[in-house]
């Protein structure tokens, strides 16, 4: 097929990748304007940019969609069957929905209508869920809201975290997207308009998102480090000064802790935590950095800082 493909993140290069290897013809690659980034604030291209220059496929960066005449008569001057859409961080208007005799076709990282939005590995994680996976849809005019092409699920380990379930869910993606298509074409695949019933939101990550709240579970906590990966992370106050907790887990403790409440015990560094069965939680704290200063283990960290038990977290 003749196909656009438009993304920006590092979860959608495989699928460009992917469509190229089945013998797509992909004339052009939309993408995010390039924009400074880091410390040092230089400028960077987007992990879909790099990957279509390597590949030696035009590239294409408007700062706006909707009314960009010049960029609308590109499109149609190519004809695509199907505009790909992959994390593109763009709405889709309508000129463009229409323009392609199969659509524009979605690769969404979740099992819609569940985490519709920005942040779906990320809220899945932080939630505690088993499973997810990834769906392919038709754009419409609402937010994820399309009927539904195919779907495919996945385990989500204990110890995942969506720094590496992102590239697992990106692999199998690319797949499905590849599968989609040849199922368009021939008729095997029609699509199923989703439950907005069962649906539920994956809004874009903030920072305080990372804060944590020491009145929720150790199991919660847990999961909403693992989920906030690279960023927000997960953080908390200790001596007025900014505390990154980088690994953590849930554990039995000796003592009982009341929510913020430290404990230290030979080299373990334990918190507080809320109730689960009426029966209070206690996260262990392994790896923390405290603002200014290199990440370490708990052990230096207790050697360092000296906390005591009964001193408390969050203040």
């Amino acid at each position: 097929m003749l196909l656009v493909f438009c993304g920006t993140p590092r979860f959608a290069v495989p699928t460009l990748e992917k469509l190229v290897e089945a013998g797509h013809s992909v004339p052009l690659v939309v993408t995010q304007p390039d924009r400074p980034r880091g410390r040092g604030m230089e400028v960077s291209v987007s992990p879909v940019k790099d990957a279509a220059v390597r590949m030696g496929i035009p590239v294409v960066q408007p700062a706006t969609i909707k009314n960009d005449a010049q960029f609308r008569d590109q499109l149609r001057g190519i004809h695509p069957d199907a505009i790909i859409v992959v994390g593109y961080g763009r709405i889709i208007p309508q000129w463009m929905i229409d323009l392609p005799r199969l659509g524009n076709l979605n690769l969404h990282a979740s099992l819609l209508p569940k985490y519709r939005g920005a942040a779906p590995i990320q809220w899945a994680i932080a939630n505690g869920e088993l499973a997810t996976g990834v769906t392919t849809m038709r754009i419409d005019a609402g937010l994820d809201t399309g009927d539904i092409l195919l779907q495919r699920e996945m385990a989500i380990g204990q110890e995942d975290t969506a720094e590496t379930l992102g590239p697992k869910l990106a692999s199998i993606g690319s797949d499905l997207m590849v599968e989609t298509l040849g199922g368009l074409e021939d008729g095997n695949v029609r699509p199923n308009p989703q439950d907005h019933s069962h649906a539920t939101l994956a809004p874009i990550l903030e920072k305080e998102d990372g804060r944590m709240d020491f009145t929720r579970t150790a199991k919660e906590l847990f999961n909403r480090l693992r989920g906030f990966q690279p960023w927000p992370g997960a953080f908390t106050i200790f001596r007025g000064k900014t505390l990154q907790v980088h690994r953590a887990q849930p554990v039995q403790a000796g003592v009982r802790l009341t929510p913020g409440q430290i404990g230290v015990e030979g080299t373990g560094f334990f918190v507080g935590c809320g109730q689960e069965r009426d029966s209070d939680t206690t996260l262990e704290l392994i790896e923390i950095q405290l603002q200014g200063k290199r990440r370490t283990s708990a052990q230096e960290f207790i050697n360092g800082y000296q906390p005591k038990t009964g001193d408390h977290l969050g203040q």
